[in-house]
């Protein structure tokens, strides 16, 4: 195996001894596959809460549980143990970290309660964070002048993996039960673990801190740069009525007056699938005309997109559902497009620190996704789905201000 020795001052691809003119394709695919299904682990309960609830035998309501537990979780795993990758081995860590994802869906696939399942879900939120340990290694073994499109095309990987895996769930769930969705996963994840420990390179550490300096160092990050501050209450902002959205899809759906099943849901994630093709994109904008147009342009299209459901509640089901189907569309270009930005941002501050760097922005942005999650549940419970779009187009406007106003009083 190679080394990548990213404390010295050579581009990282002519440091682990490729050609500088940037990554293989087979690794760029490695690293958005592992990315990708790693995620995706965050997201295949969406789609089921109908069912989860009916099989449980708990109230729907009950089961908002399951989604803000996860997004905890990965949050917790982001400041906890995403910035080892600058201590370790990341290749090593990757490693680690699959196992432990196998163990926890296979720990959902046998939950027999709803405590068994939140406990599940907060294991697989802890150890999905493999994701992230993904995308800084590519922006690791890139040279500068494509970190943009390198990270920009790991992420489409990553976000792939988010969106498609509620249409996966949601057709396996109904010709074979939930349960098997998450061994399903497991297997997946699995898979790129064994091609990872063949085809991944060793990176070599950038710091020799011990843990808790290590963990000591995310505050002074935080206040050392006002960019990845921004970046990050942007992108969390965004990321409240994304999560605000996809938590409460499914129960909308399932109710009147839809009355559609947990297939009908997860296909929603082929509308937002289209959207995270967006990612290359940004990612190519951000490396030719700079990231903060990319942020802009990502938190309006996101606002423009959330605003357009206001009119939902006096269309017929079937034009009900195109609106749906095109918001899902616009605003996951908007949010995904507007994280390739943010990442090309933060990821430029201190080589040297990128897990660590990649951790904040990513705490940040779970915990985000965490309250997206929560607020959704108990505004769709008590106003319906008119609650959902006020949280989510009021969250990107909130992002689009931070973007605007932030940049004139830098």
């Amino acid at each position: 195996m190679s080394t990548i020795h990213t404390a010295h001052a050579s581009p990282p691809a002519a440091a682990a001894g490729r050609p500088a003119e940037g990554l293989p394709a087979s690794l760029i695919l490695l690293l958005g596959a592992g990315a990708g299904f790693a995620a995706a682990s965050l997201y295949y309960a969406q789609p089921l809460l109908g069912l989860l609830a009916d099989d449980l035998h708990v109230d729907a309501g009950a089961m908002g549980g399951v989604p803000t537990l996860t997004q905890l979780g990965y949050a917790a795993g982001l400041a906890l143990l995403a910035p080892l990758g600058d201590r370790y081995d990341r290749r090593r860590i990757i490693l680690v970290k699959a196992v432990l994802l196998v163990l926890a869906l296979l720990m959902a696939a046998s939950a027999s309660s709803l405590p068994a399942l939140l406990a599940a879900s907060l294991a697989i939120g802890l150890s999905a964070t493999v994701a992230q340990d993904f995308v800084p290694a590519a922006a690791t073994l890139a040279p500068p002048a494509q970190r943009g499109r390198a990270v920009g095309t790991v992420m489409t990987g990553l976000l792939l993996g988010i969106l498609l895996s509620r249409v996966a769930a949601g057709v396996v769930a109904e010709q074979w039960g939930w349960r098997t969705v998450f061994v399903a996963a497991s297997l997946s994840v699995a898979a790129i673990a064994v091609v990872a420990r063949l085809r991944l390179p060793r990176f070599e550490p950038t710091t020799q801190l011990s843990y808790l300096a290590l963990l000591g160092t995310l505050p002074a990050l935080w206040r050392r740069h006002r960019a990845l501050r921004l970046a990050a209450v942007a992108q969390g902002l965004l990321s409240v009525g994304f999560s605000a959205f996809w938590s409460t899809l499914a129960v909308m759906l399932h109710g009147a007056p839809f009355h559609l099943g947990s297939s009908a849901a997860g296909a929603f994630g082929i509308a937002g699938a289209a959207g995270a093709l967006a990612a290359p994109l940004a990612g190519r904008i951000a490396d030719r005309r700079g990231p903060e147009v990319v942020t802009r342009l990502g938190a309006g299209l996101a606002a423009l997109s959330f605003a357009a459901m206001f009119v939902l509640p006096w269309l017929p089901v079937p034009l009900a559902l195109a609106l749906l189907c095109a918001t899902a569309v616009g605003f996951d270009m908007g949010v995904q497009g507007s994280l390739i930005g943010h990442q090309s941002i933060v990821y430029g501050l201190e080589p040297a620190a990128r897990s660590r760097l990649n951790a904040v922005l990513f705490v940040v942005i779970f915990l985000g996704m965490a309250s997206g999650a929560a607020l959704g549940a108990a505004l769709f419970a008590a106003f319906g789905w008119m609650g959902v779009t006020v949280l989510s187009t009021a969250s990107a406007l909130g992002a689009l201000a931070v973007r605007v106003l932030g940049a004139r009083r830098g």
